[in-house]
């Protein structure tokens, strides 16, 4: 088997999973076979895999920084909260059911096997498994049954590097705080601290970092500078949506209405990119903007929730005003279903049971059904001829008469909706705006000018990445202090 090492947190969003990107990218570039593994995640930001399932999107980010397909083992307990209280159990690629958190902190022991069975598959694979934690260990309250942190480390036998955040402040109190609350054993997993996100002199921190390893014991593996271009890589985090918002420029203004649920953001993340468009998300509370181009609404894990919650602020409204007034719209997933006139839901698989009515702009109607479609596609933008590619991850079939005016062709197939006069046109395709042909294409029917290649652009966000941590985070130490499993225990 590889050698394993695992990353931790002190806490949520404190850069483990870009942290994970650029060491794995870092030691892919000293000739290692590297792979990502992260036991549990919750996100409903997710990506389809080359074995036909889907995992969070930060593990695919991470596969990419390895130079390999994202495959199900990378992620094998996907958690996608549909409500505040429940959540779409995913394991190994593929839908278990929903569960309310309570039942699943009750039952998630069982998962488990299913854990370490992947994580002993990948090991097979590679020199190196790089493992991400969830949250942070310090939840002593989940710490029974966990799999997603210490659960995970004891089960598998891996070794434990803390990462703490210093931008949010009290990063002493973090580090030195969770040896604090953590029982002898799962402190013995930790081999090593480091500090994440610091701005400014990093020399400024010396007394700090020398005061961590005195009160814990642990050596420090670096401090490691604020990463000023991680906005240019997916994020998987809805925290990290705002930063997505490039408002106040200048060209094609995009508006997108954040909804509680909304998924699969990274679509937003080429446009976000363009110097020539000028991507607004506009949080709750807030009307549309008048003078928007495109009104885009993007994927929802909860499609009929939040159709209830974009009516609840007025934006039905502003969408209707904006269509009047000439403006274009784009839906897709759980946009082009709020688009359409109905969505019924006859299994309650979002909840109650029943019809509501959409929003009205597409004449097309929704069936939600248990079956969830998860395919990698290309295809072609019918108006151009542009290559492009992308992926669907929904439940539900639509169907209707305006969907006899596709803009899209997959794999041979018309794929898409579009209003009679064009301004309004929905698909299910993810990742479409990754395609730079198609993208440069869609800009100019609004007189806008693409300048990125975006995938160039990622590519060499994760080198620029790993080059950042080769120079502030040792390394070779990180490296040693990585071993190979003695036993993988259920």
């Amino acid at each position: 088997m590889a050698r394993a090492i695992m990353i931790q947190g002190t806490g949520s969003n404190v850069g483990k999973s870009i942290i994970v990107a650029g060491l794995v990218r870092a030691y892919t570039h000293r000739g290692l076979s590297v792979r990502p593994f992260k036991p549990q995640n919750m996100s409903n930001n997710a990506a389809v895999t080359s074995d036909g399932g889907e995992i969070g999107r930060a593990q695919a980010l991470q596969a990419r920084a390895a130079g390999v397909a994202p495959h199900t083992d990378m992620n094998p307990v996907l958690l996608k909260p549909q409500s505040n209280t429940g959540a779409q159990i995913v394991v190994q690629g593929q839908v278990r059911g929903v569960q309310e958190a309570g039942d699943f902190g009750k039952h998630k022991d069982a998962l488990m096997p299913h854990v370490l069975e992947s994580f002993t598959r990948l090991s097979e694979q590679c020199d190196l498994v790089i493992v991400e934690g969830a949250g942070s260990p310090a939840e002593t309250n989940l710490r029974a049954r966990d799999i997603a942190n210490m659960g995970f480390a004891q089960a598998a036998d891996v070794p434990v590097v803390l990462m703490g955040d210093i931008d949010r402040g009290g990063v002493i109190a973090q580090v030195v705080g969770t040896q604090a609350v953590l029982d002898n054993a799962d402190n013995a997993r930790i081999k090593a601290f480091a500090i994440n996100k610091f701005r400014g002199d990093v020399r400024l921190f010396d007394k700090g970092r020398d005061d961590i390893r005195l009160r814990t014991g642990w050596p420090c593996l670096g401090v490691i500078p604020w990463f000023g271009d991680a906005h240019r890589l997916p994020a998987e985090d809805v925290a990290d949506l705002p930063a997505r918002s490039q408002s106040g420029g200048s060209g094609l203004k995009i508006v997108v209405p954040q909804l509680p649920r909304i998924s699969n953001f990274d679509d937003l993340d080429p446009l976000a990119a363009e110097p020539t468009v000028d991507l607004q998300i506009i949080a709750r509370g807030t009307p549309l903007p008048a003078d928007a181009d495109v009104v885009m609404l993007i994927g929802s894990k909860a499609t009929l929730a939040d159709l209830a919650a974009l009516r609840a602020e007025g934006w039905d409204v502003d969408i209707a005003a904006h269509i009047r007034r000439g403006g274009h719209v784009l839906g897709l997933c759980g946009g082009y279903q709020m688009l359409g006139q109905s969505i019924s839901d006859p299994e309650g698989l979002e909840g109650t049971p029943g019809t509501a009515q959409g929003l009205g702009h597409l004449e097309v109607d929704t069936v939600l059904t248990p079956r969830k479609t998860l395919t990698i596609s290309n295809g072609t933008h019918l108006a151009s001829g542009a290559d492009l590619n992308g992926y669907e991850i929904h439940m539900g079939q639509t169907t209707g008469p305006d969907c006899a005016r596709p803009w899209l062709s997959l794999e041979g197939s018309p794929q898409g909706a579009g209003s009679a006069d064009g301004k309004i046109k929905a698909c299910y395709l993810h990742g479409i705006f990754s395609s730079d042909k198609f993208r440069k294409a869609w800009m100019s029917e609004f007189g806008a000018v693409s300048h990125i290649a975006h995938d160039q652009l990622v590519e060499a966000t994760l080198d620029d990445l790993a080059a950042h941590l080769e120079q502030h985070l040792d390394l070779d130490m990180l490296l040693k202090l990585a071993e190979i499993p003695a036993r993988v225990d259920a």
